[in-house]
């Protein structure tokens, strides 16, 4: 049997065939890798901020299991009390301050208007949906300022 015969064999695709089976196990078996080392390095510098991420007790421990006890990671609502692009801070009513990474060219808007990061103050009071970092920051996609509602000035901090 020559070479020219052998690679019109049946032999040779079954072989061909298999080998190319076996890298594609290969390629799905390295992602599932990559993703689940993804995940548990997203977990463990996630678990780094966790108290950043949800405010300080004095024992360390959560202020409580309820859903009302735990900050939002996706989102923030409050008052920004400072302004350093990309990044802004906000206070919200539980006092708890927010860090918020405005990247991207996310959409702003004041009422109907679409405005830019520039145009944003200090005291304006702002909803942000996006997404959460490996800093406990929320990366900003939405930026609404809006009027506070009422539970908001009735929940004022002392010092304001």
């Amino acid at each position: 049997m020559n070479f020219k015969d052998f690679i019109q064999s049946n032999i040779f695709k079954k072989i061909l065939y298999g080998v190319g089976i076996l890298i594609a196990i290969l390629i799905v078996f390295q992602t599932g890798i990559r993703v689940g080392y993804h995940k548990a390095a997203f977990s463990y510098r996630w678990g780094d901020n966790y108290y950043r991420t949800f405010g300080d007790s004095d024992d360390r421990m959560p202020r409580g299991f309820g859903r009302e006890n735990f900050s939002d990671a996706h989102g923030a609502v409050g008052k920004i009390i400072k302004i350093d692009l990309p990044t802004l801070i906000i206070t919200g009513k539980d006092n708890i301050e927010k860090v918020i990474l405005i990247k991207d060219d996310p959409k702003i808007r004041r009422f109907n208007e679409d405005i830019k990061p520039s145009d944003l103050k200090v005291d304006d009071f702002i909803v942000v949906i996006g997404t959460p970092n490996n800093q406990s920051q929320v990366e900003a996609k939405l930026i609404r300022i809006m009027p506070p509602p009422p539970e908001f000035i009735q929940n004022k901090p002392a010092s304001q």
